[in-house]
């Protein structure tokens, strides 16, 4: 079952296992005046996949839907609607596209599977006790035909 979590602690997760992935964590927050370390790439492709598109965070398809809007090959990502363009002085839409544009194939498909594993952690089968097996009735083999068996089926 799919666990309710901020998209800065995923982001967290995500930079943990992919430290070469680019932050964009420089943008200037409109209320304080200074910059929120937290408001990264991969909290505001989060918020778009989750608040502003509604795709579900259990489905990997979902997410490369997602990947597919930032690498222009889905549905046009709307400025006005995007992460960040009414906290931050600047929008930062087309740098973060421009970041993601820059990943390569194997580096969004572990991107994928990251939150995919994050969203829907395995979940451990428990520990259920072995019925006896009952006895069973040995299943019988049909019988080879017999001359004449052909003549069953006349009518």
């Amino acid at each position: 079952m799919s666990q309710i979590q901020r998209p800065e602690t995923v982001a967290q997760q995500i930079y943990q296992a992919m430290p070469d992935l680019p932050k964009e964590n420089n943008y200037i927050r409109r209320d304080t005046g200074a910059i929120d370390p937290n408001n990264t790439l991969i909290s505001r492709f989060l918020r778009y996949h989750q608040d502003t598109k509604k795709r579900f965070t259990l489905i990997r398809f979902d997410w490369q839907l997602t990947l597919g809007d930032y690498l222009g090959v889905n549905e046009k990502i709307s400025e006005e609607n995007y992460p960040g363009q009414a906290t931050l002085t600047v929008n930062p839409m087309a740098a973060d596209i421009k970041a993601i544009n820059s990943l390569n194939r194997r580096q969004r498909q572990q991107l994928v599977t990251l939150l995919v594993e994050i969203y829907n952690p395995a979940i451990l089968p428990q520990e259920t006790p072995n019925p006896s097996p009952s006895p069973s009735p040995s299943p019988r083999r049909p019988s080879l035909s017999k001359p004449g068996d052909a003549d069953l089926l006349k009518f």
